[in-house]
């Protein structure tokens, strides 16, 4: 599981960042399980908030070469 910069409180505001244009980027803290997308992106699994609060929301998302959120598909 990943992480998104800027740490969206729920899924709701995932979505609702997503729409406003933000540029959301996912992350894996540590590094030690590298995101594993192509050049051309793929899709990954969220959860937040953050550490140390209790993840609270999940969502499955596509991911473009840089990381770059581009679409939630759930």
């Amino acid at each position: 599981m990943a992480y998104v910069y800027g740490n969206p409180k729920s899924k709701a505001d995932l979505k609702r960042r997503l729409a406003a244009g933000e540029k959301l980027e996912v992350y894996q803290p540590g590094g030690a399980f590298p995101l594993n997308v192509g050049p051309d992106g793929g899709s990954v699994s969220l959860e937040g908030p953050h550490y140390p609060k209790a993840h609270t929301w999940y969502a499955r998302v596509q991911v473009d070469g840089n990381h770059i959120i581009t679409k939630i598909i759930g």
